[in-house]
């Protein structure tokens, strides 16, 4: 793997087609490019987050997920090949049960808005269900395995509370959707 990336601008992809780590190539536009792509755009979307200041357990978890995100990358540019397991899943649950037992309950939906780290925590999340969408695109078309789907819609959760528990930090508080609100 050393030598792996000495060579960036390979030229290879000129023709509209990238490899794929089995090494097939397949079209840029590909379902599982694009799913490639969401999840790419996800963790960097993370990596803005974490420019932000925040807790230190959030930060680690953020940080761990920016590893799995690359995991789950890896696996779906290897057809066939697992990588995200169930004790990546155990511990988003453990990490959500955690962060939404200190939050107060909600009784309303709630706006995309507060803090700057909340609100960057929410684009997070809607980046995540379109990396989602693109995995679930993907597995309509080719086999995919269930654990990178299910890591997505758990972390789209988590990325929610996290939002949340970020308002409560900056000493905000969650803004309410105002569904009685006059035009």
């Amino acid at each position: 793997m050393g030598n792996r990336l000495s060579k960036i601008a390979t030229r290879t992809g000129d023709d509209g087609t990238t490899g794929l780590g089995d090494g097939s190539r397949v079209q840029k536009d590909d379902a599982r490019i694009a799913a490639i792509g969401d999840v790419d755009e996800l963790n960097s979307q993370i990596g803005v987050l974490l420019c932000e200041p925040l807790p230190g357990n959030v930060r680690a978890a953020l940080v761990d997920i920016q590893h799995d995100l690359f995991d789950l990358g890896g696996e779906l540019c290897i057809p066939g090949h697992s990588m995200i397991e169930m004790q990546h899943l155990a511990r988003l649950d453990a990490w959500l049960a955690d962060y939404n037992a200190t939050l107060p309950p909600l009784k309303e939906f709630i706006l995309p808005a507060g803090s700057r780290g909340a609100s960057l925590a929410h684009v997070a999340r809607t980046v995540c269900r379109r990396a989602e969408r693109s995995i679930v695109a993907l597995g309509r078309v080719d086999k995919v395995n269930a654990a990178p789907r299910q890591y997505v819609n758990r972390l789209s959760d988590l990325l929610f509370v996290i939002a949340r528990v970020l308002n409560c930090v900056d000493g905000g508080s969650d803004v309410l959707w105002d569904h009685e609100r006059r035009k």
